[in-house]
């Protein structure tokens, strides 16, 4: 491209982080494209853009991930410009690298910074050379056993079992004995073959007592690089992310420097342009903290760290994109107040976390200083069962952890929804519980409180049906949809 200018941009994307991703964009004055498969033709991404462009396909394969299509809609909707938001082909160096090929701006890091990053053994030997610390670990390779338990025991147990490429719990096993070894490499082997294309899986050094712990980096074309401070995501299901909060409630000042200076040094030996995530484990006990793996995008969970820096990070990432500095110093950086965020899914967490799409006839939540929503669905309207069933991001902010965690759970308290299973009731038990507000909250939290998976309902049932349908729709943006554009 001659210049870097962003006048059109398509959102490479669906829900919540279409509609995130929109919202910054026009206030830069961007104008913004959306892009849909069949089921997502009347979702509300679609309606937020100045114009839409139909993709076809039903499933994530025949829509969303299909490269091809995504630059054919960019190009018959004049966009200079994707940004692809988070999961599908975010952190895919090859789309990135048709991007570039196209004469079409990607809003995120370089092909090779994702490529650098996308392997995790290849990833922990950057950091290495980084200054990063990172856990003890071993590459299995070859179909010998006694290798492999050599291999394990010079790693130590407990172990985990890792695939090399993968990503969300996929491809991961827990070993603490020689005994259950040869069963994890192969089942991992299997699972990260059929998630990834890649069986190639690694060993690495399990901590039984550890926090997730994230940093929040940027940089630029200009060689600046900063970061924003830490977020923790230690409560997870399945190795996925149900709670986050911005900060931490165990790091402090001198080891928020330290973990923030290594993860800088991470993105100066990268060149990294863009936002990123450094993550990390720390190990509850001593103190210490291993490199976990690096996101080469923006994070489901970044409204926290925008709600204690007043920073907007997708204009941040846009500015960045079109080669201006990024404008911050580290001493700028100053987070204030506490934020939390919690996913709200259509699942059920007394059944395993079971997904439940299906219609949904009513959605009203409260509107309450401090309060932020990023909604991706509309009542009434469907939560597809094509796709991730979250329904919305809430946030809270507060002056300090306690008040924002009274504060969401009351908010999820006021949020009716009908028509669905979901989780609230179980995220605003979560909220509530005496070892969350102590911030006891290791990775292994829910392993410990299975009582929060089937709370007793906080406040009586109420089943709305006529008045609240009407409410609902009543309550529904007036706006004109987006000029749309027939797939060929």
């Amino acid at each position: 491209m001659s210049s870097n200018r962003i006048t059109t941009l398509l959102v490479a994307n669906r829900g919540e982080i279409a509609r995130r991703i929109i919202r910054s964009a026009r206030a830069l004055g961007i104008r913004t494209v959306a892009v849909y498969s069949d089921p997502d033709a009347r979702s509300p991404h679609v309606l937020d853009a100045d114009l839409a462009v139909a993709l076809g396909g039903t499933a994530s394969a025949d829509s969303y991930l299909r490269a091809d299509k995504i630059i054919d809609a960019a190009r018959r909707a004049g966009a200079d410009a994707i940004h692809p938001g988070y999961g599908f082909l975010s952190e895919n160096a090859e789309f990135a690298e048709s991007c570039r090929r196209a004469d079409i701006l990607f809003v995120g890091p370089s092909p090779e910074s994702m490529r650098s990053m996308g392997l995790k053994d290849q990833a922990k030997a950057i950091a290495r050379r980084a200054g990063v610390p990172v856990l003890p670990d071993a590459e299995i390779t070859g179909d010998d056993p006694t290798a492999w338990a050599a291999a394990a025991c010079e790693v130590g147990f407990p172990l985990l079992v890792k695939a090399t490429a993968g990503g969300g719990g996929k491809g991961m096993r827990r070993v603490d004995d020689l005994d259950t070894l040869v069963d994890a490499v192969a089942g991992a082997r299997r699972e990260a073959a059929s998630s990834f294309g890649n069986a190639t899986v690694f060993l690495e050094r399990y901590l039984d007592k550890a926090r997730h712990i994230e940093i929040q980096v940027f940089g630029d074309a200009h060689g600046s690089a900063v970061h924003l401070g830490e977020r923790e995501c230690s409560v997870q299901r399945r190795h996925q992310k149900v709670l986050e909060e911005a900060p931490s409630p165990v790091v402090g000042p001198e080891l928020r420097e330290k973990m923030g200076a290594t993860a800088v040094s991470l993105v100066r030996e990268l060149r990294y342009l863009g936002a990123g995530t450094v993550e990390y484990l720390l190990d509850d006990r001593t103190g210490e903290f291993f490199f976990l793996e690096m996101n080469t995008r923006l994070q489901v969970e970044h409204p926290v760290t925008e709600e204690v820096t007043g920073l907007d990070l997708v204009a941040l990432q846009l500015r960045v994109a079109q080669g201006q500095a990024l404008g911050i110093e580290q001493a700028d950086v100053v987070p204030r107040g506490h934020a939390i965020e919690v996913r709200l899914y259509a699942e059920d967490p007394a059944r395993g976390f079971l997904p439940t799409p299906g219609p949904l006839h009513l959605l009203e939540y409260p509107e309450r200083p401090g309060l932020r929503y990023e909604v991706g669905v509309s009542a009434p309207g469907e939560v597809s069962a094509y796709y991730d069933p979250m329904m919305a991001k809430i946030i809270a902010r507060a002056d300090s952890r306690e008040e924002a965690a009274a504060a969401l759970a009351s908010a999820l308290d006021a949020t009716r929804i009908h028509g669905l299973v979901t989780n609230r009731s179980f995220l605003a038990a979560l909220l509530r519980d005496p070892d969350f507000l102590s911030g006891a909250t290791c990775t292994d939290f829910l392993d410990h409180h299975q009582n929060l998976l089937d709370p007793a309902p906080a406040t009586p049932t109420v089943v709305h049906l006529a008045a609240g349908l009407a409410a609902s729709v009543s309550r529904r943006r007036a706006a004109k949809p987006a000029t749309r554009f027939a797939a060929p």
